[in-house]
């Protein structure tokens, strides 16, 4: 749900930032609907009880549904589709020689659009990587932030690291690497419609992450029903 949320907060970003259509004024009023959801559930926490938790999330998910119907008609190729089983999502995750796999875990849920998603970790040693399969069901709500930070050419350079717009194995995909934590990250967006996500940490170097992700079948997952 953390990725869910941060590709919502980007689509917000990106939505808002031109001029004032009734679209992006929708746009708009979903991000704020979005900020008060997240003070609603800072509230929550800090009261006791069920009841104050549970008005939190109600207001939640009224934002996410708002940020959704605000995105909905954002563009793209595709059109909604029904998302595969996280079953059949996970059969993609790949055994890596040297990698110990942990058991995948998986879900499907219908909120702020329908997805599923699966995910799993990998551990050499020091070396832990985070693989995660998404299946946006071509919800432009999850996609559009992708799309516009790869259409641009995103590129980005820290002291210690970098984020860029690249290809993995022919799919538009994000890197990012950071030398001081040895931590890095590639976001793969496979058919215009699934996210492959892997984060590394405590990595030799974002060449290994890149090794990595060459055991993945993009071209399997892209074809998934």
């Amino acid at each position: 749900m953390r990725r869910l949320m941060s590709a919502i907060a980007i689509a917000a970003m990106f939505t808002t930032g031109c001029g004032k259509s009734e679209e992006q004024k929708q746009a708009e009023q979903a991000a704020a609907d979005l900020n008060k959801a997240a003070e609603a559930l800072g509230q929550a926490a800090g009261q006791a009880g069920a009841a104050g938790a549970a008005a939190g999330l109600g207001e939640a998910a009224k934002a996410m549904q708002s940020m959704a119907n605000a995105l909905s008609g954002a563009g793209g190729d595709g059109k909604p589709v029904e998302p595969v089983a996280f079953q059949t999502l996970q059969t993609y995750l790949p055994t890596v020689s040297g990698w110990k796999m942990d058991e995948p875990e998986g879900q499907r849920l219908t909120m702020p659009v329908p997805f599923s998603q699966v995910e799993t970790n990998y551990q050499n040693g020091e070396a832990r990587i985070e693989a995660t399969i998404v299946d946006t069901g071509f919800a432009q709500l999850l996609i559009e932030p992708w799309q516009m930070m790869l259409a641009t050419g995103y590129s980005r350079k820290t002291g210690s690291g970098y984020e860029k717009a690249t290809t993995i194995h022919g799919n538009p995909a994000i890197e990012k690497w950071d030398s001081n934590s040895k931590n890095g990250e590639i976001d793969v967006l496979v058919g215009k419609r699934f996210m492959v996500t892997l984060q590394g940490h405590d990595l030799g170097g974002i060449r290994q992450l890149q090794d990595f992700a060459s055991n993945f079948d993009f071209g399997a997952i892209a074809a998934a029903k």
